[in-house]
């Protein structure tokens, strides 16, 4: 048989049955039913010795699966992601544009999470979770839950609103310095404050702003479609965009630069911020 994948176990806060802890340390084989079917081909080995479901785990042993002759190969992602912030509860990533965050795609953040991720040493840890949407083009800072408790936790806190998000955006046309636009999205109530920071002159889109945005609700796609229903859409959008105002080939300028909410555990204060993207800097040099 042949070494697939190899994983340490830390210390853990209390034992756990194997076939629990084992879900998320493999990336080819993500899920709890796909380890049970890897013990009962003995293709799991702890510590030089054939897994089975009754096996408990408290720290330090040596977790290795293996591809036996007969196993068709698994197509393995790698997909290098930055870890902004982690701990036995959740993790802050940062999602590039270009990539979706979960759905029916191979190249997900979802599916790059185990990877990139420590394994939580806690009682109800789970495959990595992502707590909110980041659009396809959108960068920024991502929230993930790492054990079932947190995952509840964090969402409650997105629900309540308790968890403060800031944005940044390149926005075409001259617009006031700041304000606030109050408009439904799906016939629900939608509210986003937004901020000028720095605005040029343009000879193509007339003028471009630099725009801090802090969305109050969670509507999908609520600050593309606010800026756009004030007639200020974001440069590069393609699904919300003024006639002859489209830009090929950068991408849409959004980017999710901040998050800050009190840990549902430690109760310590998280803020953690990502600078803006380069394409943003060439056109505001001074950020």
């Amino acid at each position: 048989m042949q070494l697939l994948e190899k994983h340490i176990v830390e210390e853990l806060e209390n034992k756990i049955r194997f076939q629990e802890y084992g879900v998320g340390i493999f990336n080819t084989i993500p899920t709890k039913s796909a380890i049970k079917k890897a013990i009962k081909k003995k293709l799991i080995f702890i510590d030089g010795v054939i897994a089975t479901t009754a096996i408990y785990i408290s720290g330090g042993e040596k977790i290795e699966l293996f591809e036996s002759e007969n196993t068709s190969t698994f197509e393995r992602l790698k997909l290098d992601l930055e870890v902004v912030f982690e701990d036995d509860y959740l993790a802050i990533i940062y999602k590039p544009a270009g990539i979706l965050v979960s759905g029916n795609k191979f190249v997900t953040i979802a599916n790059g999470l185990t990877q990139n991720l420590k394994k939580s040493r806690h009682s109800n840890a789970v495959k990595p979770q992502p707590i909110h949407r980041l659009d396809y083009p959108t960068s920024g800072l991502l929230l993930v839950g790492k054990t079932n408790t947190a995952i509840t936790a964090l969402s409650k806190l997105f629900e309540n609103k308790e968890i403060k998000k800031t944005y940044f955006a390149i926005t075409i046309g001259k617009m006031s310095s700041k304000g606030t636009i109050n408009s439904t999205i799906d016939e629900k109530d939608a509210l986003t404050e937004f901020e000028v920071i720095a605005s040029v002159a343009s000879e193509r889109f007339s003028f471009l702003n630099l725009v801090k945005l802090q969305p109050k609700t969670g509507r999908k796609h609520q600050i593309r479609k606010h800026l756009f229903a004030i007639g200020n859409p974001i440069l590069g959008d393609k699904e919300y965009f003024l006639e002859d105002k489209i830009l090929n080939g950068k991408g849409l300028f959004l980017h999710a630069a901040s998050l800050e909410f009190i840990h549902p555990f430690t109760k310590a204060i998280i803020s953690n911020s990502k600078e803006l993207p380069k394409k943003f800097t060439k056109i505001f040099s001074d950020f």
